[in-house]
This record gives C-alpha cells, sequence and structure tokens, in this order.
C-alpha cells in the first residue's frame, strides 16, 4: 500500500499558494485493507475512507469508463492493480494530475509542472470529453487563474462537448454549483469569457450570452455593450470581496436589456422589470439559493431607482425601503446597496469613482427606524389609518434627516 498527496494540493504548493484541502489515493490496497487498518468507508460511486485520526478523505486508485451521458454517466474501477499513472490519467487538467509521495518525489506523468510554468489550462487526455462538468471546472480555473490561457486543442475539444450535446446533459444543481465556485472567484469574468469562447454560455446561462451585444446607454461609454458592462460589474464585485448573493445579483442586474426594443437602443426603458423575470427564470432553472435569488431579484428591479437616490422625493425612499423590506432585513438591503455600487463602478473609469446614493440611503434608513411605530400605533384610535400615520412619520423623518445632511 502506498499513500500519494494528489491534485490541487500538489498544484498549489507548486504556485506558492494556500491550500487548506488535501487529497489522498491509495495505490495496492483493498476496502478490506482499508477498514484493517481503521479507515471508515464512506464513497458511495467508488471505495472513499476517512482516515480514523485526522478524518481526511482517502480514495483508493481507480479507472472509469463512459457509460451513459452527463456526470453521473461513469462506471469506477477500484483495485490493487490499478496504478497511480492510470488514476491520474481521468483527471481534468494536466496540473491537476500531479501526485506527491510520502518521500517527497513529484510524480508528473502528464506534464502538469511544465504547464503550470507556461500558463496553460490543457486537457490529460481524450477521456476529457466524456465529462461535461470539465468544461464548467476550466473555466472556473480560468477566473482563479486569471492570467492562464485554455490551450487551443483543449478550447477545440470543449466546443467539440459543445456541439455533439453533452454539456446540454448537465445537471441544474451542478451547474450552479460550479457558477457559484467561478463567481467567488478572483476574476470571474474569466469563466463567462472561457464558457462563451466554447459556445457553452448560450446553452447553460442563454439569459447571460444574449447580453453581448446589446447596445449601452450613449452616456455609459458607447464603447462597450451590456455584456461587458456585466463582466466588469461581477469582477468589480470580486475586487471588493463582496459575498456571493452579491456577485450573483452583479450577473443578473441587467438581464433585460437583451431584450430591449431595437427601437429604442441605445437607451432600455423598462429594463428592470425584464430583468425581474429572466432573473426569475434563470434562478428557478438552476435551483438557485433564496438568499442569492432574492437579493438579484431585488437588484434587478431597484437598481436604477437607487442610482437616483439624491433625485428622489421623501415617499419615494420610504416607500423602497417598504418594498426591499429594509426594516426587516438591514443586511440585505447593505447588500443590495454594495451590489449597486459594482454597477456604478463596473464602466470604464469609474473604478474608484466616488458614488453617493449608499450614505443618501443609509442616512435615510436610519431616520425612518428611529420612528417609534408602537407609539404611533398606540396612539391612533382609528386602526384603520395606523399603516398610514407609520408611512407619514417615516417620510417627515426622511425629510428632515436629509435636510440636515
Amino acid at each position: 500500500m502506498k499513500i500519494y498527496i494528489v491534485g490541487g494540493a500538489v498544484r498549489d504548493e507548486l504556485l506558492g499558494r494556500p491550500n487548506a484541502d488535501r487529497d489522498y489515493v491509495v495505490v495496492g490496497a483493498t476496502p478490506q485493507a482499508m477498514q484493517a487498518a481503521g479507515y471508515r468507508p464512506v464513497g458511495k460511486d467508488f471505495p472513499v475512507f476517512l482516515h480514523p485520526k485526522t478524518h481526511e478523505e482517502y480514495a483508493l486508485a481507480r479507472t472509469e469508463r463512459k457509460s451513459g451521458h452527463g456526470y453521473h454517466g461513469f462506471t469506477f474501477h477500484a483495485a490493487p492493480d490499478v496504478t497511480l499513472k492510470e488514476d491520474l490519467a481521468r483527471r481534468d487538467l494536466t496540473i491537476n494530475a500531479m501526485a506527491k509521495g510520502a518521500d517527497g518525489e513529484l510524480i508528473d506523468p502528464y506534464c502538469g509542472q511544465r504547464d503550470l510554468q507556461a500558463k496553460i489550462l490543457r486537457h490529460v487526455g481524450p477521456a476529457f470529453a466524456e465529462d461535461p462538468v470539465r468544461i464548467l471546472r476550466i473555466a472556473r480555473f480560468a477566473a482563479r487563474f486569471s492570467d492562464f490561457s485554455v490551450a487551443p486543442e483543449t478550447l477545440a475539444l470543449m466546443r467539440g462537448m459543445v456541439a455533439s450535446g453533452e454539456v446540454d446533459h448537465l445537471v441544474a444543481e451542478r451547474v450552479w454549483q460550479e457558477l457559484a465556485k467561478g463567481l467567488m472567484e478572483d476574476k470571474p469574468s474569466r469563466l463567462f469569457e472561457v464558457l462563451r469562447d466554447c459556445g457553452a454560455l448560450a446553452r447553460l446561462l442563454p439569459e447571460v450570452d444574449a447580453l453581448f451585444g446589446v447596445a449601452q446607454r450613449a452616456d455609459y461609454h458607447p464603447e462597450i455593450d451590456t455584456g461587458i458592462h456585466t463582466m466588469m460589474v461581477i469582477d468589480q464585485s470580486a475586487r471588493r470581496r463582496f459575498p456571493l448573493p452579491v456577485r450573483f445579483a452583479a450577473l443578473t442586474h441587467d438581464l433585460g436589456k437583451a431584450q430591449t426594443p431595437p427601437d429604442i437602443l441605445p437607451r432600455h426603458l423598462g429594463h428592470e422589470e425584464r430583468s425581474f423575470g429572466l432573473t426569475e427564470t434563470l434562478s428557478a432553472r438552476l435551483r438557485v439559493p433564496n438568499d442569492c435569488r432574492d437579493l438579484a431579484l431585488l437588484m434587478a428591479r431597484y437598481h436604477g431607482t437607487i442610482h437616483r437616490a439624491a433625485e428622489l422625493k421623501a415617499g419615494t425612499i420610504v416607500s423602497l425601503f417598504e418594498k426591499a423590506d429594509a426594516l426587516r432585513r438591514p443586511e440585505r438591503f447593505q447588500q443590495l446597496l454594495d451590489a449597486c455600487l459594482c454597477d456604478y463602478t463596473g464602466r470604464l473609469g469609474w473604478e474608484d469613482k466616488a458614488y453617493d446614493s449608499p450614505q443618501h440611503l443609509r442616512t435615510a434608513l436610519a431616520a425612518v427606524n428611529a420612528v417609534e411605530a408602537g407609539k404611533i400605533a398606540a396612539a391612533c384610535s382609528d386602526k384603520l389609518k395606523i399603516p398610514e400615520r407609520i408611512h407619514a412619520a417615516r417620510v417627515s423623518a426622511v425629510k428632515q434627516a436629509l435636510n440636515d445632511a
């Protein structure tokens, strides 16, 4: 029995990047031998075991064979005669197909170290084309290692996978899982660039793909289109280290601009409601978690209003707070303001431009929170008029706060 560290931990050590996760492959062992040594079995599809002390995962060396469509369409073979090289051959990229022995020796049968140095994302072998998830993984790695390029032969293979329909067999949960991870990388726009280059974006996220080529408003740098603007916005969300709900809202906020009638371009009148509907559709299809979906819907509907905060009347501001549930969900409302900041600064030359709307609205929200709704309700003899009285008191408080600011 020989144990090797494999995959990302080896790659990141060579790059000098931190990596808390370690994957282990065990060569020359059986499930019975692993359990006799105290390892606890946890694998469903193939033998994986937890270390008796560290609880890290140890997988028996295995090969795989395509037996159907999609991510689950594989049969696995794990046996003592499976070699380390055979196990590494089933991995996606050469930079992920390296191993390190207990003596520190680097095992690199597919030249992953060479590709690391050349900053290239290259598939290990033709079996890459059997798993459509690998398209998403390459795109995600491009977002993490933004100065790496996809090897031309790998990109050609990905395009073939799209053309053959293999990518259409991806399940929604796995698409969302990889999309969420990609959005949390340092340069998420690269994920969409790679997916678009191979044709997968139009199949997996047609709402986003449709944004490219749509004219942007003339006062927002006419040399860029809505797709490019959206990519700048999500990169702003990454630059500012915002959480996933903000990044997803940044991605979807302008989806409705793709459906703008051509005769009114470069204006995008009414795109907020179109964006809201498309975001609902996309979120339902990918089964997006509620926190990401709900913030994205608020962003789609209200980002234009928030950008005009300084022009709004006090009553409109209070109505915005009430519709966005800002009083009960102040943390989410702050995330909405964060997403709007990314939208505002996601334009050429605007990356560090001052944006006053968030502070303007925070001042107004503090004034609304200071209104004692309970006292107003207790003093109102006509219970039907309580909401009206509270709303009026909030409007008055906002007027005074903004006049004093």
